[in-house]
């Protein structure tokens, strides 16, 4: 559902199919185009029109060379799939039955821990990969379970909206801010799971569709529910991940929201760049605070 500005606002909608909501732009005319009307061009997604232009205007040579690209498999029309999304599933399952056919060997390596940033303070290895990979690995079949099919039902539709780079770089800095937080909040805490990166996920949605008009309300009590259970004692969860991915996905989200239009694409990446240096810069914190 939509309030009434956004549904007037005909702008948020596919001009070719005024009925579906979209955030992605042709790069070439500017006007909003849905996952179907998107073709992968040099420059990004163009609609069909921009596509059949672009062709006309090709030179023979130019066709002769695009024909070779095409039977090479190395270019292909932009299909909406969400192809990034579909990816991570696949390898965090992946990662998974590797930790259920070697017990705890794969999770020991892959988990985070902050002793693995400061080994001037716990006389350990240096692993900052950590941050990251501790993403893939996950305790439980429920967890794992969880944690895939948020996924799998946020990705399919943000994915198509963001765009795969964006899409993949909310991720990956979503599951960044959730260790960065762990390192901040609790340092001796192991914690493994994608869930700061869902949280991240979560927190995108929540600002790009309030910045769209959509309504968010539903999305609020389930991230709302899904938040309170991690300061439940006993549970075992990582509320810390948890916060720390949602405000990365928030001010991500705020970037994306802010800077859609083509001539801001490098104040998006700069801004972007600039958020992953902040969670950089306060992982010097915890051994001022801790050391």
């Amino acid at each position: 559902m939509t309030n009434p500005g956004f549904a007037g606002n005909r702008e948020n909608f596919c001009y070719r199919h005024p009925d579906r909501q979209s955030f992605v732009l042709c790069q070439r005319c500017l006007r909003t185009i849905c996952p179907e009307c998107q073709t992968q061009a040099a420059v990004g997604v163009i609609c069909p029109e921009c596509m059949q232009e672009q062709q006309r205007s090709a030179t023979p040579a130019q066709r002769t060379a695009q024909r070779r690209w095409q039977r090479s498999g190395v270019v292909a029309a932009g299909s909406g799939r969400p192809v990034v999304t579909y990816t991570i599933i696949g390898v965090t399952a992946a990662v998974y039955v590797l930790q259920f056919l070697f017990g705890n060997v794969i999770t020991r390596a892959l988990g985070f821990y902050a002793g693995a940033l400061y080994p001037q303070l716990t006389g350990g290895p240096f692993e900052p990969w950590r941050l990251l990979t501790a993403s893939v690995a996950h305790s439980s079949l429920w967890h794992v379970g969880l944690n895939m099919l948020a996924l799998w039902m946020i990705g399919r539709s943000l994915e198509p909206l963001l765009g795969r780079a964006r899409f993949l770089t909310l991720y990956l800095l979503s599951a960044l801010g959730g260790s960065v937080a762990v390192a901040l909040l609790a340092p001796g805490s192991f914690v493994v799971g994608a869930s700061g990166a869902i949280f991240g996920i979560f927190g995108a949605l929540i600002i790009i569709a309030r910045h769209i008009g959509s309504q968010i309300t539903g999305i609020l009590i389930v991230l709302g529910i899904n938040l309170a259970i991690g300061f439940i004692p006993g549970m075992g969860i990582s509320w810390q991940a948890h916060v720390g991915g949602l405000v990365t996905g928030a001010v991500i989200g705020l970037i994306y929201a802010r800077t859609r239009a083509p001539r801001q694409r490098p104040l998006q990446i700069g801004l972007l760049v600039g958020w992953a240096v902040v969670l950089g810069l306060l992982l010097l914190v915890p051994p001022v605070i801790y050391g």
